[in-house]
């Protein structure tokens, strides 16, 4: 797979085929984060059908995660010394091959292990994407494509459960819990089409070495951080994984300090830290990403465990959230331009409002939920999450350059990761362990602590609303 160098799109249009190959990215993003809420819905059939032990039911959920966030990193620089092309299709025939592997799984081993290779592939994937997108863009396109990605990539992982309810349901020819990733097959196809044909990005003019002492601690700390924060998810708090996270964290420091130290192109420029915008803004994708994969966590599990919905009623119930942040993604490109940061601002605090006044609902109603009265709080707070998902990562990057930007292509996918553990392992640690129903009125009223705390820091984002 050849790579052809592309010169830069001018600041009147996009580089010639920029639009084909934006929707190959996007269907590998649709991919990539649909696979990391499907299985939740699918877990139960799948420990039923594999006899999985409830280890297990956790790696095939972690696995793929782990090794996603692992990868990120070493695969931005990978792809800034091969080809951000080269690296994108081999990535995606890799994934899809893996998401084969997951399907035709005979057992829970073999089932993880196929997960992991996905999740490294999807990785690999991932750490090129914007790279590729702020390439092949004007700036001023820029609000407009990012909004396109995240709502893409918003509407996946909402429409994970979703799906996978439908599939499973279904059961297409008997495939049961197996179509959930065979569906892969022909969207992988059709982005790797897309790619191929359209998809014309070069090697970077200096793309420099890959950095093996950086990229062994970064993987070694992640992965240590990550695992241990899954197991804080499984089991609470225990002496031996708190003594894992201390290490991971002090792995992590030595990593920013060689990365601060090293004389050959580091993995993380720490420079990018001085930008103000990028500072905040991974503050704020950090806490944001960990937020709303915690929020659907709950809902998944309250209207499973607690309420009593099926898979199928349960992804109905969270359809209304899916469309109304579509309708948020939409409108969030007017609504920055317009009143820039306030508009963030205000999207994620109308959603930390919905979300206090749900936990009010299941505790006035005991637990009791009536669709017929949820369905439209549910619409309009999706809107919420949509002006503010969608937007963020344009405004923390506005004031990067080029080149700034494509050493944020590995890290700001890493830094998404680690707000989705963190998210995951210390909301429902202290929340929602024991599955209650007191338990998810306090998981969901600590989301909504978090999202009008997030409203008030976005503030601080710089702003470029018109007069």
């Amino acid at each position: 797979m050849t790579d052809v160098r592309a010169s830069a799109p001018t600041e009147t249009g996009a580089r010639h085929g920029a639009w084909p190959a934006f929707a190959g990215c996007l269907i590998a993003v649709f991919m990539q984060m649909i696979d990391v809420t499907i299985v939740n819905t699918a877990l139960p059939s799948i420990t039923a059908d594999l006899r999985a032990s409830s280890s297990a039911q956790l790696l095939v959920v972690t696995g793929y995660s782990l090794a996603f966030a692992c990868t990120l990193l070493p695969a931005a620089r990978l792809g800034a010394m091969f080809g951000r092309r080269t690296l994108f299709l081999w990535s995606m025939v890799a994934f899809t091959a893996a998401s084969v592997w997951c399907g035709m799984s005979e057992s829970a081993t073999e089932l993880i292990a196929a997960r992991v290779a996905q999740g490294i592939a999807g990785g690999g994937m991932a750490a090129q994407t914007i790279a590729i997108l702020t390439a092949s863009f004007p700036r001023a396109k820029h609000p407009l494509v990012f909004a396109v990605y995240g709502g893409t990539a918003g509407f996946a992982g909402m429409l994970g459960p979703i799906l996978g309810g439908a599939l499973i349901t279904a059961n297409i020819a008997g495939t049961g819990w197996h179509a959930i990733f065979l569906i892969n097959v022909p969207l992988g196809a059709l982005a790797f089409v897309l790619a191929w044909r359209w998809l014309h990005l070069g090697r970077a003019a200096e793309p420099g070495r890959l950095d093996l002492t950086g990229a062994a601690l970064s993987t070694v700390s992640l992965f240590a951080l990550l695992s241990a924060l899954a197991d804080v998810q499984e089991h609470g708090w225990r002496l031996g994984t708190a003594a894992v996270i201390v290490a991971a964290l002090a792995l992590g420091a030595g990593f920013l300090v060689q990365q601060y130290r090293s004389s050959q192109a580091p993995l993380v420029r720490l420079t990018l830290f001085d930008d103000r915008g990028f500072a905040i803004g991974s503050i704020l994708v950090t806490t944001f990403f960990g937020v709303f994969t915690a929020f659907v966590f709950a809902i998944s599990i309250t209207l499973q465990d607690i309420v009593g919905f099926s898979p199928l009623r349960t992804g109905i119930a969270m359809t209304p959230f899916a469309l109304g942040a579509g309708v948020g993604a939409v409108l969030s490109p007017w609504l920055v331009a317009r009143w820039g940061a306030r508009a963030l601002a205000v999207g994620i605090a109308w959603f930390g409002c919905c979300v206090a006044i749900g936990a009010g609902y299941l505790w006035f109603t005991d637990g009791t939920v009536d669709l017929r009265i949820a369905l439209f709080p549910i619409f309009v707070s999706g809107i919420g999450v949509g002006v503010f998902g969608v937007q963020l990562q344009p405004m923390m990057l506005a004031g990067l350059s080029q080149q700034r930007m494509d050493d944020a292509s590995g890290l700001l996918p890493t830094i998404e990761q680690v707000g989705n553990g963190l998210g995951l392992a210390l909301l429902s640690a202290v929340f929602f362990r024991a599955h209650t129903l007191g338990g998810a009125i306090g998981m969901f009223a600590a989301v909504a602590v978090l999202a009008l705390a997030m409203g008030a820091l976005t503030l601080a984002l710089p702003s470029n609303e018109r007069s």
